[in-house]
């Protein structure tokens, strides 16, 4: 942004790498680990249209606008009991899932909203809507990556 551009210019040249917002982070097993300052930039490019209840009279959702389709192009909302555990770090459960994206597949990339529309982070599906709507009320239906309350936990760490 431009604001961030002016700050990046009382820095010094020399020590001075890259101005801009920082996604994840590489581990030592070189894998890339989303960070939830990725979120802001993520969220728009989530599917378009709300995503359908996970039971009987599910309505496929709209297809991807076109093959190139962006990495997190799929939408889960929680229901209110379960978002402050979302944001403390927890799985999404079955019981705390509100909404799911129709043809979710498993271990798709998806980014998790709250029952009003506002992004709270993101995670990977454990279980496809089709499995979603079978299983257990306590399973897992979405792994936890990142969320917002990472930036009161982790704020000083946090890049």
């Amino acid at each position: 942004s431009e604001k961030l551009l002016k700050l990046a210019a009382s820095v010094p040249r020399e020590s001075l790498v890259a101005p801009g917002t920082c996604f994840g982070k590489f581990t030592k097993s070189q894998k890339f680990r989303l960070s939830v300052t990725a979120l802001d930039f993520l969220a728009p490019y989530a599917k378009v249209g709300h995503g359908r209840r996970a039971g009987p009279g599910a309505v496929p959702a709209p297809p991807a606008p076109h093959s190139s389709a962006p990495l997190l192009q799929y939408k889960v909302w929680v229901k209110p009991g379960s978002e402050q555990s979302f944001l403390y770090g927890n799985h999404v459960l079955k019981s705390g899932l509100g909404r799911i994206t129709e043809n979710t597949a498993q271990y798709q990339g998806v980014v998790v909203y709250s029952m009003a529309d506002v992004p709270l982070g993101f995670g990977v599906a454990a279980k496809s809507t089709q499995e979603c709507r079978k299983v257990d009320p306590l399973a897992i239906v979405v792994f936890h990556q990142a969320d917002v309350g990472e930036y009161v936990r982790n704020e000083d760490t946090l890049t």
